[in-house]
């Protein structure tokens, strides 16, 4: 998860900006005024939405993060989960990032490991790249063109490497006739990727892509050195071309990451890299979590995904200077698997949608305020083609049941007595479990028994996202959510429902949806160089998709977030799904 992007700048001009891009809104932010800042005093609330809160060049100390969840990988090419994203801005680089800015301005594209954005030519159809001088493994090694080919290359190993977003596979070899590096042991490797030197690399599509460059700013676009590639076991540690580099990693307890002395802040034009020391810690009780966070014990809760009812109660009354109210592009759905009996049956699914109480699970997500606005369709507002589609009628009922269309719907399914399914729920995010438990009562009222099936979701990727395993567990029903990976239906939808997207391990379609018009509406969409126009197709291909019954989105999220009083350069990105933009962040010794 994941994040929302655009490609509106050319560049970003040299270290120095990025100090003067935190200074310049302090006001705005509401920190010390000479731009120094860090004081250990707290910001005030919603400073860090407003601008940045508690703008600082200061370097040292320790930053500290906690969450219920650890990272699905820390593999680059492996990582979907969007504050796994945001971490992984410590120790991985890409040709192309984003910008050190608050607010929209965070999701502009600028150069990272490359010199400059991507030359474009052939029709749209090649991207060539320059890359800086003095960038560096944490060996002190250059990080070369063949290094970032060798680790996109990585990609196409989906039997190792799983979990990660399929874009890059698509636009550069979308008969997929690469079979990875592990495989494929030719010197050429992947055909669609030129190395004509170490310092320049060619990208060559299939067909044009206008969000080609946002794919290469995903942690999936990030080197890899190919004599410290370990697979699957990569992910336990990662060999860094960016400020920190791993010095532990246990997973699902906790992570230390120190300095990477061989990282040059002349070579990057957007990390901060301010404390010495980074560390996570993975606790799975969500309310002591926030007991931490209140206490000072910790600085950032890193999944970023709410406080839970007593924590932001707590919080808001007695500490509301900590806290921003952070309104972002996720949707909170359900996921209805058409390969489960009875969903294989458009009117079964039909029947979840108008049975379900979505003001229950509203209040459960914490209201309007801490949960979000009841979603009628799953488009995010900030996409362009959004609308308000509410194909049943969720807005004209107030977000009650409609339980006469819903046993009209069971009756049409040939199951006018209801029937038996299960709903997966991660146990580690917060309310989702006790949303399923809402969804499963609300139910209950028309026939449907649904039982809750807990699991962890660091486990999400092989459970959920195995086509496989969730048939074999009849999981009819799977509760989650969705960020856009960049703003465009492309980057919110694709994943979800385009059919060709479809795989054996670390799926994301897990309704497993694959319609013909559905995926030519993708297709439409991306030969559309005007962005208004792309709306329109992503418009209809919102509404076939609603009209399927394939998902049930229930919340636009918003959600209370917490940063301690040492915390300096907080500040909420669009690239980041409204999260903190983690790489920039400082702290008080």
């Amino acid at each position: 998860m994941t994040p929302q992007r655009s490609s509106r700048t050319r560049r970003i001009a040299g270290a120095a900006l990025v100090v003067a891009a935190l200074t310049a809104t302090a006001a705005c932010g509401g920190g010390s005024k000479d731009g120094d800042g860090g004081d250990g005093k707290a910001a005030g609330y919603n400073a860090g939405v407003k601008g940045i809160a508690n703008p600082s060049a200061k370097k040292g100390g320790t930053l500290k993060f906690i969450g219920k969840q650890d990272f699905d990988s820390t593999d680059p090419q492996r990582q979907y989960y969007g504050f796994a994203w945001d971490l992984s801005r410590f120790y991985a680089r890409q040709l192309v990032s984003y910008a050190p800015k608050p607010g929209a301005a965070g999701a502009e594209l600028v150069p990272d490991l490359a010199k400059a954005k991507g030359v474009v030519s052939n029709g749209g159809k090649t991207y060539t790249y320059e890359l800086r001088d003095d960038i560096t493994w944490e060996d002190g090694s250059p990080i070369t063109a063949q290094d970032i080919k060798y680790g996109i290359e990585r990609l196409w190993a989906t039997d190792v490497i799983t979990g990660g977003p399929g874009y890059l596979r698509q636009v550069l070899d979308p008969k997929t006739t690469y079979k990875g590096p592990y495989k494929d042991k030719s010197a050429a490797g992947l055909k669609a990727i030129e190395t004509p030197d170490a310092k320049t690399i060619v990208f060559n599509l299939a067909s044009p892509n206008g969000d080609f460059e946002q794919m290469l700013a995903m942690p999936a676009g990030s080197p890899v050195k190919k004599e410290k590639d370990t697979a699957a076991k990569y992910q336990l540690k990662p060999f860094s071309s960016g400020p920190y580099k791993f010095e532990s990693y246990t997973p699902k307890k906790s992570a230390v990451l120190v300095r990477n002395d061989k990282w040059q802040k002349s070579s990057d034009p957007i990390r901060a890299a301010l404390p010495d020391k980074v560390t996570i810690t993975v606790n799975s009780n969500i309310e002591a979590i926030d007991e931490l966070l209140i206490k000072g014990e910790y600085d950032v809760d890193m999944n970023a995904t709410g406080m839970s009812q007593a924590g932001r109660t707590k919080a808001l009354k007695q500490h509301k200077d900590n806290v921003d109210n952070i309104e972002t592009s996720f949707i909170r759905y359900v996921d209805i698997a058409t390969k489960v009996k009875p969903f294989d049956d458009i009117e079964c699914r039909k029947a979840v949608i108008y049975a379900a109480d979505y003001q229950s699970m509203q209040k459960v997500r914490g209201g309007p305020d801490a949960g979000g606005d009841i979603a009628t369709n799953m488009l995010p507002k900030s996409i362009k083609g959004s609308d308000g589609y509410d194909p049943y009628g969720i807005l004209a009922r107030e977000g009650k049941p409609d339980i006469a269309k819903a046993k009209a719907a069971l009756k049409a399914c040939g199951k006018p007595d209801g029937f038996s399914t299960n709903i997966s729920a991660r146990i580690n995010n917060p309310g989702e479990v006790q949303t399923a438990e809402a969804l499963q009562q609300s139910l209950q009222a028309v026939g449907i028994k649904a039982e809750v099936d807990t699991i962890d979701g660091a486990e999400a990727a092989s459970i959920t996202g195995s086509p496989a395993m969730v048939k074999k567990r009849g999981l009819g029903l799977i509760m989650t959510g969705w960020g856009p990976d960049f703003p465009t239906g492309q980057g919110f939808s694709q994943p979800l429902v385009d059919g060709r997207f479809i795989v054996p391990n670390g799926n994301f379609n897990v309704s497993e949806t694959n319609d013909p018009k559905i995926n030519k509406f993708f297709d439409d969409a991306l030969k559309e160089t005007d962005p208004a126009k792309a709306g329109e197709i992503y418009k209809e291909m919102n509404h076939a998709v609603a009209d399927l019954a394939v998902q049930m989105p229930f919340i636009y999220e918003k959600n209370f977030t917490w940063r301690s009083s040492r915390v300096t350069n907080a500040y909420s990105t669009a690239a980041y799904n409204g999260r903190y933009d983690y790489v920039s962040l400082g702290v008080v010794k």
